[in-house]
């Protein structure tokens, strides 16, 4: 099962680059082969700009998750970033209301899609057995289009039974932060943004 979700999650990915190359006019958006660098290391984005516009891309189906990454964003806007966070500035409720789950699809795609275009940066949650499937997707198109892209990860489940990131997700990395104390992994985040822009 866990396989399966997993070749899932990098099937969604793929299918997302590969989108988003067409919907970017960017077929080959990066210069430097992913593979060959650490995603721990910061990595150079060909045409990535220093914009400060990032879209906040993870799971929000639960009151924990959304405190956190609320916090995340909370900590991104004290260093200048603007933050796109789809849980607060997504599609309200109400717009949904009566809505078929077509429609719904569409118009939550739409905007999520369209925000991860006109942002700078990508700011994903890696958290969870495998990362959250739409999140995936965001990080092909970010990744698909040239957008620089980092994640952080907080949970321990994969390093546990000896397995780390999907190759397919690392990869589109500039950076990773990691730390399974989250309150550690936040002071990190203050301490690198104190020095260095995403």
């Amino acid at each position: 099962m866990k396989r399966m979700s997993s070749a899932f999650a990098a099937a969604l990915l793929i299918a997302a680059i590969l989108l988003s190359c067409t919907a970017c006019g960017n077929g080959s958006a990066r210069a430097n082969d992913p593979i060959a660098e650490p995603a721990a290391e910061t990595k150079t984005v060909e045409n990535a700009g220093s914009g400060k516009k990032v879209y906040f891309a993870g799971p929000m189906f639960n009151q924990a998750e959304k405190d956190f990454n609320l916090a995340l964003t909370e900590v991104l806007e004290e260093y200048g970033y603007e933050v796109f966070l789809p849980q607060r500035d997504g599609i309200e409720a109400a717009l949904l209301e009566g809505k078929s789950e077509e429609e719904m699809t569409g118009m939550i795609f739409k905007l999520d899609a369209d925000e991860v275009r006109k942002a700078d940066i990508i700011f994903m949650n890696l958290d969870g057995r495998v990362p959250d499937e739409g999140a995936c997707v965001e990080l092909g198109i970010a990744y698909g289009c040239g957008k620089r892209c980092y994640g952080f990860k907080t949970d321990t489940r994969t390093i546990e039974l000896g397995m780390d990131l999907n190759p397919m997700i690392a990869g589109c990395m500039t950076r990773i932060f990691k730390n399974y104390d989250g309150n550690k992994l936040i002071d990190d985040i203050k301490q690198y943004l104190s020095e260095n822009d995403l």
